[in-house]
């Protein structure tokens, strides 16, 4: 469980890499709340890793940029009673967090014209809607 963090295929984040935190936590628990340390902060730093090939690293701190303290991605995980539970939510979170920053752009959208046959359709559409209109106007009593 204390492994290594697998982002994708040819992507793997070493447990020395990452570093959890534990604390009491608010959620469900009853009693227990108070004296298990269930909450879980799990702490990468983006930044100095060294898992990451720069052009990544480089789109990770771009993208992730308004979640980052100091380059280092923090996720808190405290919805289950157990800290196993939350150590695993928050893995996967990170993991998916990760996933999406490193994630390529999107193709440029090629600009492109509607058809002759399309803006006639459109013209068409209009004038029928215009007459429409036309015939339900009050008669000019001029």
């Amino acid at each position: 469980m204390a492994g290594e963090l697998i982002v994708s295929r040819s992507l793997v984040i070493p447990a020395a890499e990452l570093s959890e935190r534990f604390s009491r936590s608010s959620g469900p628990g009853g009693q227990g709340v108070n004296t298990a340390d269930s909450r879980v902060e799990l702490s990468f730093d983006v930044a100095a890793s060294k898992a990451l090939p720069e052009h990544l690293r480089a789109r990770a701190l771009e993208r992730l940029a308004g979640r980052l303290v100091d380059g280092v991605l923090t996720i808190a995980a405290s919805e289950f009673r157990a800290q196993l539970a939350n150590r695993e939510a928050a893995r996967e979170r990170l993991a998916a967090l990760l996933r999406q920053a490193i994630a390529p752009p999107p193709p440029a959208r090629r600009a492109t014209k509607p058809s002759r046959g399309a803006r006639e359709r459109r013209l068409d559409s209009k004038k029928r809607r215009s007459a429409t209109k036309q015939t339900r106007r009050r008669p000019d009593l001029s």
